[in-house]
């Protein structure tokens, strides 16, 4: 493909000039803004050849340029050569940000354009206001690729199934009505629902239209007087139709959201997340309507789980453990072995086992292993090009999940390869302790993540080590592996942890060249006490698989450490003993017996 790549910027160019546009943006995001978009959307991919997770390239006359972070910066330099395509390496101090690039490049009068299906309302604001102090104009009506992208893949059409009330816990209508209730507090008649991790969870459908999120391309508007599904007619099923009929939903063309819009009654006030709702369907409600930018209720009532969704989380965390204890004696013995494994060959392996699973629909993201000097790289995805075999000393850090019917699971084990410098010991430790003191803390309801992110990081912090991502995300059911609303991280995020809220929690340590730690668990808010001072909340970590104690010091754990760390172990070997065999057991024991 990588021959081709000159031939389409210059096509690009041409369709530029065209259109009058001086620069264009190309971004690998769908009309949802998802995390993972279906093969139709993957333009940066098609333009650049550049086939990471995250990244935007940019096209003058007589430049081109991908801008992606350190994940990537080996990836996009092997993908880019000779493509003509220059790399810019975001987060570098000599590196401009893109508005600073095309302000560089370009002068007042001219203007930049970018497809406003793939670019957020709010992100595509701020672009607009940063190019207006150079006078450049930004248009976001043009879809050059479509013109050019010859053989581009049709929009999926795969077929949905139903999240069914056994597993969902809520039926479509009441949560439909919830919403309405919300909307009604807020001040608002009514919802524009673009991301499909909330249009799947109200209108409790799940698909496969995309990698690792099972969700389906779709469109939804709910008011009191109509809610509104708007997807191709040949991804329902005569008996999904039914349903969603029988509760109360109207069918209609996917294509048809931007002319539905458009016709709102005037004054009609419409709530809508700007940051999840691409610019043109943003633009499309009409100027006499009252336009109220926030969350969704969609999304906050998606991130506090019921009972039958905690309760199918428990059950999914189970036949993940099982998986990965398979996984790991299946590695212990290749490794005594002296086979030959790769990261690729591991990661496929696990997910292997974890497609044996009862329920089993997907992964939930692409497995980071990374040996050695690869796990100290943070989002690290084996290619190819940077495959390595792993060898009898060392670390491997291993981040990897899976989808079920029932729940979503996300966790990461560091173990040794071999003999563990001390180094190493003290490093797995202080993360451990980072790991432990999160999942043990109490907090008073009404508690932000940013306010608890300290626990995870001042057994690094008393060493001057610290790490740059979050320490926890939002876990979705049976969807999105990253969900909000809610984080634990350093920066402010005003959203509070909830009772029923699945939150991963993650601190690591990366070493340049060397390894890289981490230990994740998924925790569960949950209520705890009330007292004279108020509710307080506690998390229970949900969880289950060994944590490698031959990258322990013990006397460096306190003791409310020292008794979590065996009370847990205790716990992943009562809950998965019973499905495995006998000698499953017996190494599962071994691997979590006291200390």
């Amino acid at each position: 493909m990588k021959t081709n790549i000159p031939e389409r910027v210059s096509a690009l160019r041409e369709a530029m000039r065209q259109q009058q546009l001086d620069a264009y943006i190309i971004t690998g995001s769908d009309p949802h803004l998802s995390e993972y978009p279906a093969d139709r959307w993957k333009s940066r991919e098609w333009i650049s050849g550049f086939t990471g997770s995250a990244g935007t390239v940019v096209i003058t006359a007589d430049k081109a340029g991908l801008w992606t972070d350190s994940r990537y910066f080996l990836q996009a330099a092997v993908q880019l050569e000779n493509s003509g395509i220059e790399l810019y390496k975001q987060g570098l101090p000599d590196t401009p940000s893109i508005p600073d690039f095309l302000r560089a490049e370009l002068h007042a009068g001219q203007t930049v354009g970018l497809d406003g299906q793939t670019y957020s309302a709010a992100e595509a604001r701020s672009l607009g206001n940063e190019l207006e102090r150079k006078g450049i104009l930004l248009d976001t009506t043009h879809d050059l690729i479509d013109g050019i992208w010859t053989d581009r893949p049709a929009i999926p059409e795969n077929l949905i199934f139903e999240m069914p009330e056994e597993l969902s816990g809520v039926p479509v209508r009441e949560k439909l009505d919830r919403i309405n209730n919300s909307l009604h507090g807020q001040g608002a008649d009514c919802l524009i629902l673009a991301a499909l991790d909330e249009i799947a969870w109200t209108f409790n459908i799940r698909g496969t239209d995309v990698a690792y999120n099972p969700v389906a391309v779709c469109f939804a508007f709910i008011s009191e007087n109509e809610s509104v599904l708007f997807i191709q007619p040949k991804k329902l099923t005569l008996d999904i139709a039914e349903h969603l009929k029988k509760e109360g939903v109207s069918l209609a063309d996917y294509s048809m959201i931007h002319k539905y819009i458009a016709k709102l009654p005037e004054n009609s006030k419409v709530l809508v997340d700007a940051r999840k709702t691409n610019v043109s369907l943003f633009d499309a409600i009409p100027k006499g309507c009252v336009i109220m930018e926030g969350l969704s209720p969609a999304n906050q009532m998606k991130s506090v789980k019921n009972e039958t969704e905690i309760e199918g989380f428990r059950n999914a965390v189970v036949k993940d453990g099982v998986a990965l204890t398979r996984f790991y004696i299946w590695l212990e013995r290749q490794m005594e072995e002296g086979a030959t494994v790769t990261e690729i060959d591991a990661a496929q392996k696990l997910s292997a086992l974890r497609a044996e699973q009862p329920l089993y629909i997907m992964d939930s993201f692409a497995t980071i292993c990374g040996y050695a000097a690869h796990g100290a790289i943070v989002h690290y995805s084996a290619t190819p090009e940077t495959d390595t075999a792993l060898r009898p000393e060392g670390l491997l850090l291993i981040d990897s999940g899976a989808q079920y019917l029932d729940g979503t699971t996300d966790i990461t084990r560091t173990i040794a390869l071999g003999e563990p410098t001390e180094q190493m010991k003290k490093d797995f430790t202080r993360v451990l302790k980072g790991t432990i003191s999160l999942a043990k803390c109490k907090f008073p309801a009404g508690t932000r993540g940013s306010q608890l992110d300290i626990l995870a990081r001042k057994a690094l912090w008393d060493c001057g080590i610290n790490y740059l991502h979050g320490t926890g995300h939002g876990i979705g059911h049976c969807l999105n592996v990253h969900e909000g609303p809610q984080s634990i991280r350093m920066e402010e995020n005003p959203v509070t942890l909830k009772p029923g809220m699945v939150t991963s929690d993650e601190p690591g340590i990366y070493r340049a060249g060397e390894y890289g730690i981490r230990t994740e668990n998924m925790l569960l808010t949950q209520e705890d006490s009330e007292t004279e001072f108020g509710k307080f909340l506690r998390f229970d970590t949900l969880t289950l698989c060994y944590i490698d104690t031959r990258l322990v010091i013990v006397p460096m754990l306190s003791v409310r450490e020292h008794a979590w760390l065996n009370k847990y172990h205790q716990m992943v070997y009562d809950k998965l003993s019973p499905l495995l065999n006998e000698e499953e057991k017996a190494w599962l024991k071994e691997k979590t017996r006291e200390i």
